[in-house]
């Protein structure tokens, strides 16, 4: 019998002989005896300098680019949750949020420091809320905001699938608990008008939320919690419900609350009313309220930018490092 690498070859014996092995056969023993043909580069210090460098030529520029472009998004922020909490009640801001006699209206001035070019995107950002925990992200039921009352099994919502023995739609922690401070933006005498439509993904409007499902028996328990939903608009339509239940992944989270479809001059002083309803003392989180344009990026976010040059100047740095290094010792090839 001869063996030439990977095939076996037919011997005759007599009346016996074994067949040649396949190409399948061959490429399996070639595998398993590691000799397959492979690419077996040479890190010489000239190519591994070059690489560094190379990675240092391309990331730096792609960094500044991305800083440029998040520095031109103008962007207003402006925490309210504890001035507009009345003098008398900040020792216990948890008594003033749950009294329903007191009034919870506030005034806010935010003045532009930049020209702010439409559409302006208006957001709530909540912070150490965490959205993200598990018994609060399973306290939903996804076949019944589809089908609605045509679907009943909603033991997924505990506690709150039911009320008077009648069901909830939309069932679970995360509708009850839904966003419900308000703002009133003015700038002189004239009020902004906010577009609230559009706000939500596409998606989830037309393949979660049924087009005929409406809100039943929803926020009339004696536990109240977040804001109400009119009963006569699907939950198709109803945006804010959408971009609420859209969890969000990390304890500070924005969410989009509408668009200013004109421009705002730089110098301009907006002033907002704010319906302060949603509690958020009992937790210790934070509550604020944003303007901001976008670019071609999206909001404004530096991250991107300084990793890209952070990653591009250590490249760099090392590439110099060693170059200095092989002409000191240089490596005899």
């Amino acid at each position: 019998m001869e063996v030439d690498g990977g095939r076996i070859l037919k011997v005759s014996s007599g009346a016996q002989s074994i067949p040649r092995h396949s190409r399948k056969h061959k490429a399996l023993y070639q595998f398993t005896q590691q000799s397959l043909p492979a690419c077996k580069p040479v890190l010489t210090p000239a190519w591994v300098i070059t690489t560094f460098l190379l990675m240092g030529v391309i990331f730096i520029p792609i960094g500044l680019i991305t800083l440029h472009a998040s520095e031109n998004v103008v962007e207003i922020v402006d925490r309210y949750d504890t001035e507009c909490v009345p003098e008398a009640f900040r020792s216990n801001k948890v008594a003033y949020i749950k009294d329903n006699s007191i009034p919870k209206n506030c005034s806010r001035y935010l003045k532009v420091y930049k020209h702010m070019k439409a559409p302006i995107n208006i957001y709530y950002q909540l912070d150490n809320y965490f959205q993200n925990h598990r018994r609060y992200v399973k306290s939903k039921n996804d076949q019944q905001l589809l089908h609605g009352l045509g679907y009943n099994d909603t033991s997924s919502c505990k506690p709150e699938e039911s009320n008077n023995g009648l069901p909830i739609v939309p069932c679970g922690l995360m509708a009850w608990s839904l966003f419900n401070d308000t703002y009133t933006l003015i700038r002189g005498r004239s009020e902004l008008k906010v577009n609230r439509k559009n706000i939500a993904w596409k998606s989830d409007r037309d393949h979660k939320f049924g087009k005929s499902i409406y809100p039943f028996n929803f926020q009339n328990g004696t536990l109240m919690g977040g804001a109400k939903l009119d009963p006569r608009i699907p939950l198709s339509d109803q945006e804010d419900l959408i971009v609420w239940m859209r969890t969000a992944a990390l304890p500070s989270f924005r969410k989009l609350y509408g668009r200013i479809e004109e421009d705002l001059r730089a110098d301009d002083v907006v002033v907002v009313n704010v319906t302060n309803n949603y509690n958020t003392y009992s937790f210790g989180g934070k509550k604020k309220l944003i303007l901001s344009t976008t670019g071609w990026l999206g909001g404004k976010n530096n991250f991107l930018g300084l990793a890209c040059t952070s990653v591009g100047s250590s490249s760099i740095f090392i590439s110099i490092v060693f170059l200095l290094l092989h002409m000191k010792n240089p490596r005899i090839l």
